[in-house]
């Protein structure tokens, strides 16, 4: 075949099935077992990183560090060179990407950071927050501006269905008498993280009854 034909060839056979073309590797996004060991062996070589699962900003940048300190190409992405450098075996035959936006997850690990602080009705900050302040704060940890209450926060994104939250959505809740009372960060399996009046910040599960029943939304930020 004359070599242009090949080129050609080559290139409908990558806008096809991209994923054939592209190097399989772990990168910025993807979520699973497979990123806690990686994050594992990272933090058992000495570098500053969370086994979480969530292959976010700071496992990137310690993937990079890990790279320049083994004189790998320091793109951030674990492929089969960095991938054997760093567990000392093959890397997986098949590469499953489980992701949604960096963004998000960024935006649940900084949530996450605040466990366990106090309610304070009124509170906008790390000494104490209510629902609707918790969550304009840690969004604005990355120069998202959100605004203060609950009510007016539920227009700040595009809406989602429940079937179709995402972590990093923010889920809301009508009181009695009120249409929207409450506001959580949703962070996946079915749970939010939110500053409730009884355990601070905390988590809660939305198939908890009363969660059910005044369930009233959710809307997208990022994404």
């Amino acid at each position: 075949m004359h070599k242009l034909g090949r080129l050609l060839l080559a290139a409908t056979f990558c806008l096809s099935i991209p994923a054939a073309c592209d190097a399989a590797a772990f990168r910025l996004g993807d979520t699973g077992q497979e990123i806690s060991e990686i994050q594992q062996a990272l933090a058992s070589s000495g570098y500053d990183v969370s086994v979480d699962g969530d292959f976010g900003p700071a496992t990137q940048e310690a993937v990079i560090q890990f790279q320049r300190d083994h004189h790998l190409t320091a793109d951030g992405l674990v492929g089969d060179q960095s991938y054997q450098a760093l567990l000392h075996r093959a890397m997986p035959q098949v590469v499953t990407h489980k992701s949604y936006l960096a963004g998000n997850s960024a935006i649940v690990g900084t949530a996450q950071q605040f466990l366990g602080v106090p309610y304070v009705w009124g509170g906008s900050s790390p000494n104490g927050f209510d629902c609707s302040g918790f969550v304009q704060y840690v969004y604005a940890q990355h120069g998202i501006s959100l605004p203060r209450t609950a009510d007016i926060q539920l227009s700040a994104g595009r809406p989602v269905s429940k079937d179709e939250l995402q972590p990093g959505d923010l889920v809301f809740f009508a009181g009695d008498y009120v249409n929207i009372s409450h506001v959580g960060i949703y962070v996946g399996n079915g749970q939010m993280i939110h500053a409730s009046s009884t355990y601070g910040i905390a988590y809660d599960s939305l198939s908890r009854d009363y969660r059910v029943a005044h369930y009233a939304g959710a809307c997208r930020v990022i994404g």
